[in-house]
């Protein structure tokens, strides 16, 4: 493969990984905001530049030489780097989207203990039972 060829995969890699990296960012913003709409067209947009990327990966694995020039060396460092760093990012992003689903079911779980109580009455003895907690009693 010629080292033409080869810094050219490499920089198309770099780039479709900081494409990445944004597209992660805004993954971020859509899911503090509970944008479903946005986030959904994104997620879709992520996956065509994840399976770009995993073909450029695939051509760079069968082509690029076993002895890289500095450039090549440099760029492979790089893209190592930018690897790195959309895994961390994805992983702040599954993380908030833990943390909005136990905020969900926390909220659930308390319009549900809420209804319970409202729903809660004692009789005359002094005994709990499920019921309106009205008197009855019309004017």
């Amino acid at each position: 493969m010629s080292t033409q060829r080869s810094l050219e995969l490499l920089n198309q890699q770099k780039d479709a990984l900081a494409r990445l990296q944004l597209l992660l960012d805004t993954e971020l913003q859509q899911i503090s905001s509970r944008d479903a709409e946005a986030l959904i067209s994104l997620v879709k947009e992520k996956e065509v530049l994840l399976e770009q990327i995993q073909q450029q990966d695939e051509q760079l694995s069968t082509l690029l030489p076993s002895e890289l020039t500095e450039q090549q060396a440099t760029l492979k460092e790089q893209i190592i780097d930018l690897v790195k760093d959309c895994q961390y990012r994805t992983q702040i992003n599954a993380t908030a989207v833990e943390q909005g689903q136990l905020r969900l079911e926390h909220l659930r779980n308390l319009i549900v203990e809420s209804r319970a109580k409202e729903s809660l009455t004692y009789d005359k003895a002094g005994k709990k039972h499920s019921g309106s907690r009205g008197s009855g009693i019309s004017a």
